[in-house]
Formats: C-alpha cells, sequence, structure tokens
C-alpha cells in the first residue's frame, strides 16, 4: 500500500474507529486485580492513542507530501533520473551597474584588507550569531572558513533583514589573497530562518565537505530566507506599494557582499527549497546579469496567491506574467541561463512534479535545465539533503569563473 493517498488514511481511520469502540466497549469489561485492571485499561487508552497518532500523521504526511514513499520514510536510497533540456547554455557577461552604498552590518573583521562600509559594526541577530561564534576562531579559517552573521539594509528596496555569510578556506590562504570569489545565495523555503539552513540543512558543512573532496569549487555562500517582510509571503517579488523583496534579493544583497568581501561582481548562483527554489529560478530569469545559474530544490515555477500571500501584483496581469517563469520562458527571450531543477516523483498537486515537467519542457536554448527526478521523494529535508551535495558541485561549476 502506498504511503500517500486515501487507501492508507482509509485503513488508519477504520482501525482508530475500532480502537475507540474496543476501548469502550472492553472498559467495563476487564477482569483480575485491580493492578491487572488498571493495566489493561492504559493498554486501551494506548491503543487508541497510537492508533489516532497515525491516523493524524498519515493525514498530514497526505497532505504535505513529507514523505513520498515507505523506503524514503525508512531512510532507503532511490536513484534518481536525470534528463537535461534546453541548448548549450553559457553565462552572462554583463555586470550590474554601480549603485549607491548600502548599510551592511557585520563582515568586516573577516575581510580584513577588502572594502568596509562606513556603517559597519558588529550585529546580535539571534541564533544566526550563536551558529557564527562556533566559527569565529582564527585559527580555523584556512582549513573550515569562516561564518558570519550579517545585517542587509537595502538602500533600493528598504528592506532589512539577517543573513548568514560563509566565507572558503580558499578565502584566507596566502595563495588566494587577492582572487575574487564567485558567489551563491542560498534561500529557505517559506517562512523559514536563516540559521536552520547552517544548523539543519548544514550548507557549509556540506559544501566544505565537497571542496575538501575536489568535487566543488571554492565560492561565498551568502544565505537567507526569503521572506524578506515578514510574516507577509512576497515570493521574492517587488510588490506595488509594498515590500521590493525581488529587488533586496537580486541588488541589495550581491552589492552588500560584494562591498564587505571579494566577490565577484557578475555570475552569481542561487539555491533554494520549496518557496526557496522558485525565487532563485525567478531571480535567474529575471536579473540574468547577475545570477546566471539557479538550483530549485522542489521548487514551483508558477505564480501564487493565497492566505499568505495576497495579492501580490497590485490586479496587474503583466506583473503577475513577469513573475511567473513559465510565462517568462514562453513569451520572452530565454536568458543565457543554467538551472538544476529536483522534484520528488511523489510530489503531487499544482507545486508537484507535473509542474516540474512542464516547465522544463518550455526551456530552449540558450537557456538550459538539468531536470533530476527522485522516486518516490517527497517535499522534506531528507530528501533535499541527499540532493544537496551534488547540487553544491553543480553550482559551483556554472558561477562565474568556474
Amino acid at each position: 500500500m502506498s504511503l500517500l493517498g486515501w487507501p492508507l488514511v482509509a485503513v488508519l481511520a477504520t482501525l482508530t474507529a475500532i480502537a475507540v469502540g474496543a476501548a469502550l466497549l472492553l472498559w467495563t469489561r476487564v477482569r483480575g486485580a485491580p493492578v491487572l485492571r488498571l493495566a489493561q485499561r492504559l493498554g486501551l487508552i494506548l491503543g487508541t492513542q497510537v492508533a489516532a497518532l497515525l491516523l493524524v500523521a498519515a493525514v498530514v504526511n497526505d497532505y504535505g507530501y513529507f514523505y513520498g514513499s515507505w523506503a524514503e520514510l525508512l531512510g532507503k536510497d532511490s536513484k534518481p533520473t536525470v534528463v537535461t533540456v534546453g541548448g548549450s547554455g553559457g553565462a552572462s557577461g554583463a555586470t550590474r551597474p554601480s549603485t549607491s552604498a548600502l548599510h551592511v552590518a557585520g563582515l568586516h573583521f573577516a575581510f580584513t584588507g577588502h572594502r568596509t562600509p562606513k556603517a559597519a559594526r558588529p550585529e546580535t541577530i539571534g541564533d544566526s550569531s550563536r551558529l557564527a561564534a562556533a566559527w569565529a576562531q582564527p585559527s580555523q579559517w584556512a582549513s573550515r572558513g569562516r561564518l558570519e552573521a550579517i545585517t542587509v539594509q537595502g538602500a533600493r528596496s528598504g528592506l532589512v533583514d539577517p543573513a548568514l555569510v560563509w566565507l572558503p578556506p580558499q578565502y584566507f590562504q596566502p595563495a588566494y589573497r587577492h582572487a575574487l570569489f564567485p558567489a551563491a545565495e542560498v534561500m529557505t523555503g517559506y517562512p523559514g530562518t536563516t540559521a536552520a539552513l547552517v544548523s539543519r540543512m548544514h550548507y557549509p558543512d556540506m559544501l566544505l565537505k565537497e571542496i575538501n573532496a575536489h568535487r566543488a569549487k571554492p565560492m561565498v555562500l551568502v544565505m537567507l530566507r526569503p521572506t524578506v517582510a515578514a510574516p507577509r509571503d512576497t515570493e521574492c517579488t517587488d510588490v506595488p506599494g509594498g515590500p521590493l523583496a525581488l529587488t533586496y534579493l537580486t541588488q541589495d544583497v550581491p552589492t552588500a557582499v560584494e562591498q564587505l568581501a571579494r566577490v565577484k561582481p557578475a555570475g552569481w548562483g542561487a539555491m533554494g527549497d520549496s518557496t526557496g527554489g522558485y525565487c532563485a529560478t525567478k531571480m535567474a530569469l529575471s536579473r540574468s546579469d547577475v545570477f546566471t545559474s539557479a538550483v530549485a530544490l522542489s521548487g514551483y515555477y508558477h505564480t501564487l496567491k493565497d492566505g499568505t500571500t495576497g495579492d501580490l501584483w497590485g490586479g496587474s496581469r503583466v506583473l503577475r506574467d513577469l513573475n511567473n517563469p513559465e510565462w517568462l520562458v514562453s513569451h520572452q527571450p530565454p536568458p543565457p541561463v543554467s538551472l538544476l531543477l529536483t522534484i520528488g516523483t511523489a510530489e503531487r498537486g499544482p507545486n508537484g512534479v507535473r509542474d516540474t515537467r512542464h516547465f522544463a519542457a518550455l526551456v530552449h536554448a540558450p537557456m538550459t535545465a538539468r531536470v533530476i527526478y527522485v522516486p518516490g521523494g517527497g517535499h522534506n529535508f531528507a530528501a533535499w539533503g541527499s540532493l544537496m551535495p551534488g547540487a553544491l558541485d553543480w553550482l559551483s561549476t556554472h558561477v562565474a569563473g568556474a
């Protein structure tokens, strides 16, 4: 029986009803000594509770596609299927126009010898700062890299949000003293927390392992959440009369990091899961002068309107289309960007595997898309974690200078 779908839910609902009925029927019929009767009644209660919990877990999993198969639930790996579509691809050599200064805090100690903004000062950002403290020993930087918590104050967007920046070990090694490094923005889903990208998804540790194994090239990771105007889900959109989330992510954040670190001004990468994957794709399609590659882990490729988003386009069909990746690749000349898209075959609904297949079918040269289908994969950290090493390897070879 499949882990997803109504049959399992129906079976568990039936078992729960039987357990409750049995408990009611047998409650006054237990026999034996007082201790034995107590044990029997506790067993009846436990049976109903276990049945109810299994039913709730199945309903929640069926709704969210967190585990797509029994194999995934039990931690058994499935071999993914890889499909490549589009043309030869390429990297945009265009550079971003210069902009006004940003006020960014936190990185000036890590980036000694590079530009420091006038307002740079240490910031305490809760969990992010505590995570960064574990990477704060200078003696470790040339072997482990450095993690720093910052606050990015967007000069164009006016938005302010924390981020975590990881510098690879090579950044601190004498051979790379004057080198400019490629960079990538890494985003959570909605609502997400920046700290989870380090503490739960382990992006810095995972990339460090891949670099040490010579499977990935050194790059700077800028980790943040797309919910830059919490609690509203802006879907990384410049909302008319509202938060300019796309401007913040595609202009303010790259400019801020360029002011603080030795990073290349163009050819950035973007990566994210779920909403973060949608954002990464849209950023590459709408600002290919900055972002030339993107990874979407269980992303989706159309606009959303629900209780968390509201109307993000001010009633404008034109603005909605311009934020719709499927519309962009169908109605505008494709930019020379490269995409890596992953999806579990058990991910159903409008944001699932059918949406990924539809979007991939629209891709054409000079844009390229590589699609990884994970048999039985669901919408969860376990599925994404198994794909992240290869995805980071791929991204590191498609950012600027790779």
